[in-house]
């Protein structure tokens, strides 16, 4: 594995054990049966019982294991050990059937030979990768004739914005167009407040025009593209939760497209 994601994926290890006891991702809720993907996610893929699914970078799986809740056949794939670890240990605990898959995702063809019905992937995963048009590739030869890739994500216009905790307003601070790696340094997880030990991460700038083209290069038609003014977390740090419990910037009018949607099918 190339020196920027070993050290992209030593942090997610260190980021299982922190967000397994967030209460961002609510795992308590989870054992008792709440599922835990979003109405958005659920309305757009649709019924997936009996449909087998290959869900991509799926950190410790309770969404991978939300949709075997539902019905689907599913196999999810990391490339962190310790996230792979709990999402077995999870299946296992709950006895939900599932397969989970530990590699880094450009080396998935050497560890699964087979074809999905439904190849389903969200939230803060373009980032992590630095070859967009190999991802695509990938994507499309998972999937069976007739059957289809889904996409829920941050917009990257979103990722252009200062996301600093003191952050109060819209401030632009990230270029659009980057090529190459950007270099941070973590001090905590997303998901809460607690500290660890600061660790440097290696992020990718996507954008949209980048995302359809290498899906559409791979031989995927897009049946659709969702732009939305809300997200599943607050982003940005002055986000407001609305009634349904969407993060949504302040104001009347929305101001930038928060996150996406997309699907594309695999022609038959």
């Amino acid at each position: 594995m190339e020196p920027n994601l070993e050290a992209n994926r030593k942090m997610w290890d260190k980021f299982v054990d922190i967000n397994v006891r967030s209460e961002m991702y609510q795992l308590a809720e989870f054992k008792r049966g709440v599922n835990k993907l979003n109405p958005l996610e659920r309305s757009e893929v649709g019924d997936v019982k009996g449909k087998s699914l290959l869900h991509l970078q799926c950190h410790f799986g309770m969404d991978t294991l939300s949709w075997a809740r539902l019905g689907a056949k599913v196999t999810g794939m990391d490339f962190s050990p310790e996230g792979i670890k709990l999402a077995q240990s999870l299946s296992k605990e709950l006895n939900i059937p599932a397969r989970f898959i530990c590699c880094n995702l450009y080396d998935l063809p050497a560890h699964l030979d087979e074809q999905f019905d439904i190849v389903y992937t969200s939230y803060g995963i373009l980032c992590w990768l630095p070859d967009l048009p190999r991802w695509a590739q990938i994507v499309a030869s998972y999937l069976k004739p007739g059957g289809f890739f889904y996409i829920a994500e941050i917009h990257p216009v979103s990722n252009v914005f200062d996301n600093e905790k003191d952050v109060t307003e819209l401030k632009m601070r990230y270029p659009y167009f980057h090529e190459g790696p950007m270099e941070f340094v973590a001090e905590g997880s997303y998901s809460c407040d607690e500290k660890m030990e600061p660790h440097k991460e290696y992020e990718w700038m996507h954008g949209m025009g980048e995302i359809i083209t290498s899906l559409c290069d791979a031989g995927l038609k897009i049946e659709f593209l969702h732009e939305l003014p809300y997200s599943c977390y607050p982003q940005i740090p002055f986000m407001q939760k609305d009634a349904k419990g969407d993060w949504r910037l302040p104001g009347d009018e929305p101001f930038i497209p928060l996150t996406f949607s997309l699907k594309a099918s695999k022609l038959v």
